[in-house]
């Protein structure tokens, strides 16, 4: 047998089944109209939060990146628990101002921003993490045509990169950001054409699970944009530190330990050089506030042997859950934590493969793992799926079309 992923804390059971947020499978599925469903947790987003506050220094704000998880019910659960939004295009904007956020506490990175999102942004008060310098002058002149003074950052290209990160942002060409040597003159321009000033965007990279990389990559971030102000010649009034910050998916895995990260960065910001010492500093997090908090429910809609081996068809698959089928950035696939949500405490009595509805072998969520023996009619949970599921997998391949998606 293959070993299954962790599950993260949280979860019981109730009656044999999983329990989300004291609620049987069962009966969200039935709440919810059916399946495939995402299920997210009002309690452990809540508590994912307060426990990253409790471990950094008061002084950093928390930004939740909305690419992670853009769901209406979670973002307005969300904008009472953080400090700011971090959006990557003029879509994310129009959803988070659906939700009621105030743009005001919004700032916009990514490359490739069209003249119609930088004009959307700047006219609704956004903050503008420019990535070229020439989105920079087309940014000045759309806010000279406007009349309005826009707010605007540069995202930074760091020549390091954050070691051991699932994806790395930063360190040699990249096409996100402004290469760091370049960056003292954009500043200085946007500034003499009286741009409001936000300040420095620096993200290294992603899905970390090492602290002490994480711990490294902060001080060079800081040690960075405290030489990058004193070249600009002016105070930074921001610097976004990025997130970095993983959970565990895959056997082995073990959670980062926030405790030691917070505690490094407090010791930093104690003795910040005088260029940041007013500088209001924020992390930006996406998968590491809400991934843990999604489950993926599914069908067993058929049950099957092939060459000796047992094969669970569900009708879900990689067109909820490409990261868990392998297929968004995995070189070689490994099993997410997943389970049979209806018999959930049962002992495992067979390996089985549990795979999706569509016509590709690249459709599989689970490989040769230990299961209770499960048939038709059956709920299979994916865990871990409250971030880059729904958003960020082929919904409509072969017109499957998206999943349900519930907060409770």
């Amino acid at each position: 047998m293959k070993p299954l992923g962790p599950i993260p804390s949280g979860f019981a059971a109730i009656d044999g089944e999983l329990a989300i947020a004291g609620h049987k499978a069962t009966a969200l599925v039935a709440q919810a109209g059916g399946t495939p469903l995402f299920v997210y947790s009002r309690e452990m987003l809540t508590r994912r939060v307060a426990e990253l506050r409790a471990a950094m220094p008061d002084r950093l704000a928390l930004h939740y990146a909305v690419k992670a998880n853009p769901f209406a019910p979670v973002l307005e659960h969300m904008a009472g628990l953080v400090d700011g939004f971090d959006i990557a295009s003029g879509g994310e904007l129009a959803i988070v101002q659906a939700a009621g956020i105030d743009p005001a506490r919004v700032s916009f990175a990514g490359p490739g921003k069209r003249d119609t999102e930088l004009e959307a942004a700047i006219a609704a008060g956004a903050t503008l993490n420019l990535e070229s310098e020439g989105e920079a002058a087309r940014a000045l002149d759309i806010a000279n045509r406007l009349g309005i003074t826009p707010k605007l950052a540069i995202r930074v290209n760091p020549e390091f990169d954050l070691k051991g990160s699932g994806m790395k942002m930063g360190g040699g060409a990249k096409p996100f950001g402004i290469d760091e040597a370049r960056v003292p003159a954009l500043a200085r321009r946007l500034i003499a054409e009286g741009a409001d000033w936000r300040g420095f965007h620096i993200f290294a990279g992603s899905q970390a699970l090492s602290a002490d990389a994480i711990i490294e990559t902060q001080g060079q971030t800081l040690a960075l944009a405290a030489r990058l102000a004193e070249e600009s010649g002016a105070a930074l009034p921001k610097c976004n530190l990025g997130g970095g910050i993983g959970i565990p998916y895959f056997p082995g895995d073990v959670p980062v330990d926030i405790g030691k990260v917070g505690a490094a960065l407090a010791e930093r910001f104690a003795d910040l050089p005088d260029v940041l010492k007013d500088t209001a500093f924020v992390m930006e997090l996406g998968r590491y506030l809400v991934g843990e908090a999604g489950v993926y429910l599914a069908q067993i809609v058929d049950r099957k042997e092939s060459h000796g081996e047992v094969y669970l068809v569900t009708d879900g698959g990689l067109h909820h859950q490409l990261a868990a089928s392998g297929n968004f950035g995995t070189v070689v696939r490994r099993n997410y934590p997943s389970a049979i949500a209806t018999r959930y405490d049962a002992a495992v009595e067979e390996e089985a493969n549990i795979v999706g509805c569509l016509c590709t072998p690249l459709d599989r969520l689970a490989d040769k793992g230990g299961f209770p023996r499960a048939d038709v009619g059956d709920l299979v949970a994916i865990f871990c799926a409250g971030a880059y599921g729904a958003s960020a997998s082929p919904a409509m391949f072969l017109g499957q079309g998206p999943a349900r998606e519930i907060l409770v």
